[in-house]
Parts: C-alpha cells; sequence; structure tokens
C-alpha cells in the first residue's frame, strides 16, 4: 500500500497563540488519590505529574510521582482539582524502561490524557499514545468532546464500537473477544511513540515541551493516523517506505518552525469528523485509508 504524508505545512492558518502563564498550588489539607498505567508498553520510571497550569512542563507545587516497574502510578492530589487538570507523563531518555523492549527509551518523549477522562476509579487512568492524541484533539478543538475524540479515533483506525481507546490495550491484548484490536492499538502506538521520541531534538527542552512544535507533531500524526493504522495493519515496522518518509518530513518541518510563542492553531488538522467513517475506502475490495480531515487520500 502506498500512502503519502499530511504535513503541518497544510494547516498553519492563524499566528501563535500565546501559551498558559506559571503558578503553583499550596499543599491541600486533604488528598485523593489518581491511579493508573503508562504505557506505550508499560513504562517504568517515567515521570507523571498534573499540569495545573496547560504549560507542558512540571512546575513547583504541581504533584508528581513516578511510575513503578510495572508502569503503575498513585498521584495524590487535592480533590478539588480531580477531573480539573491533565495528567502528563514524560518518558525520560536513558531512565524510563519500556517494557516492551526491557531496555531504556532512546528518546524522550512527552504522553498525557484529557482532564474529562480522570476518574478517581482504582487504576482507570491509562495514559497512553492514544490518551494523547485524544487530549490534543481535544486541546486543539475546543468545540470537540471526549466522546467526539474517542469515535474519532476509533473510526481513524476503523475499529469497532466496542473498542475503548482509553482502555489499557496492554492487558487487553492477552485474552478475551477483542484481543486483536488490542493487539493492533497496541502496535499502533508503539508506532505512534516511535514517531514522538524520534522528534526529541525538535520538540523537548530541559523540562518538557516546545508547545508549539509539540502540537505540530502531533497534529501531523492524528491527520496521517489512518495511514499509521493501516502500516500496522499491512505489518510493516517504523522502516517501512511510508514511516520512514514521514519521520524524516516532520524533522524538517519541525525544525523550520520557530521556538517560543504557545501553540499554534492547527484545528484545521483536528477537525471534528466523528460522524463519519469514511476514513478508509474499500474500492477495488482492498481497504485503504484515506484522509477526510485534510481532503487528500493517502495511497
Amino acid at each position: 500500500m502506498r500512502k503519502h504524508l499530511v504535513t503541518i505545512a497544510a494547516a498553519l492558518t492563524v499566528g501563535l497563540i500565546a501559551g498558559c502563564g506559571g503558578g503553583s498550588s499550596s499543599t491541600p489539607t486533604s488528598t485523593a488519590s489518581i491511579s493508573g498505567t503508562v504505557a506505550d508498553g508499560y513504562l517504568a520510571g517515567a515521570t507523571v505529574f498534573l499540569d495545573k497550569n496547560g504549560n507542558y512542563q512540571m512546575d513547583a507545587g504541581e504533584p508528581s510521582t513516578t511510575t513503578d516497574a510495572n508502569g503503575a502510578y498513585t498521584l495524590n492530589i487535592d480533590p478539588a482539582d480531580m477531573g480539573k487538570y491533565p495528567i502528563l507523563a514524560m518518558a525520560i531518555k536513558g531512565k524510563t524502561i519500556d517494557q516492551d523492549t526491557k531496555q531504556t527509551v532512546p528518546n524522550s518523549f512527552m504522553l498525557s490524557m484529557p482532564a474529562s477522562a480522570i476518574s478517581g476509579t482504582v487504576n482507570s487512568n491509562f495514559i497512553s499514545p492514544m490518551s494523547t492524541l485524544i487530549r490534543e484533539k481535544m486541546a486543539a478543538n475546543p468545540g470537540m468532546t471526549l466522546h467526539d475524540a474517542v469515535t474519532q479515533l476509533r473510526n481513524q483506525m476503523n475499529l469497532p464500537a466496542g473498542i475503548d481507546m482509553l482502555a489499557d490495550y496492554v492487558a487487553g491484548s492477552q485474552s478475551g473477544m477483542n484481543m486483536a484490536h488490542y493487539q493492533a492499538l497496541h502496535a499502533t502506538a508503539q508506532q505512534m511513540s516511535a514517531l514522538m521520541a524520534g522528534q526529541a531534538t525538535f520538540v523537548m527542552d530541559g523540562s518538557g515541551v516546545i508547545q508549539n512544535r509539540y502540537r505540530g507533531m502531533m497534529a501531523t500524526i492524528n491527520s496521517n493516523m489512518s495511514a499509521i493504522a493501516a502500516n500496522v495493519i499491512d505489518g510493516m515496522g517504523m522502516n517501512s517506505t511510508f514511516m520512514a518518509g514521514m519521520m524524516s518530513q516532520m524533522q524538517v518541518q519541525l525544525g523550520a518552525m520557530p521556538i517560543g510563542g504557545g501553540f499554534a492553531n492547527y484545528s484545521g488538522m483536528f477537525r471534528n469528523m466523528t460522524s463519519s467513517r469514511y476514513f478508509w475506502s474499500t474500492a477495488g475490495g482492498t481497504t485503504t485509508p484515506l484522509t477526510p480531515m485534510s481532503g487528500g487520500m493517502m495511497r
């Protein structure tokens, strides 16, 4: 299957928007616990924190913790903050261990989950490339609900309605009637995180992410999500022609973007296509990905 890359440049329609400022929280008199897991495969030694000012960096006063050997975490927060702010997780180069490979990650990358998906239910807060993209869809398109974002991503990957895009796909891939679908989710997440880590030089700084470049990276992943899923369906890895080309072109584009100034408007690459399942074509008896979010076709 031949595919082409939908680029960042196609989406930049307005100027930069200033990012959120700093700030810190006081120590709460009581605490609530948020527990869950961080994964590409399970990520041990990742830093998890509540991003209270939305700057994608861990600041003084923001609750934080570190994942254990199984990628699990418990974050103690002020009860008033439950479901109010997103949770971020940074996989750190040379420190965080990906349990899929049993090796430290070669480059740092940032994952997250949207505030509206956070629950106080034990082990329900699974942070992954899937939750990250869902969060970015909602952040770039304020009219998009959690349900919209989850449904849209499911449709982009051509998965049935019963698949929970925020579930622990590592556990789900081990057994059950939907095992094959969760295996596909896991494999796709691995390729998404590899794309994200491959841009570390361009999107990461010492304490977090370079906001404009990070959303540019996620916008490109979003617009090419069906083709990334197709790469997995075809049994192809990061060395496929499509993925190698996507990695290279993203690096060129991100390297040319300015540093600082907050987020640009990428809403054109995060359009709300929730009601549409036409991310795929079956013309000629062959399933191929489409890109209705940008009006083109990957072929």
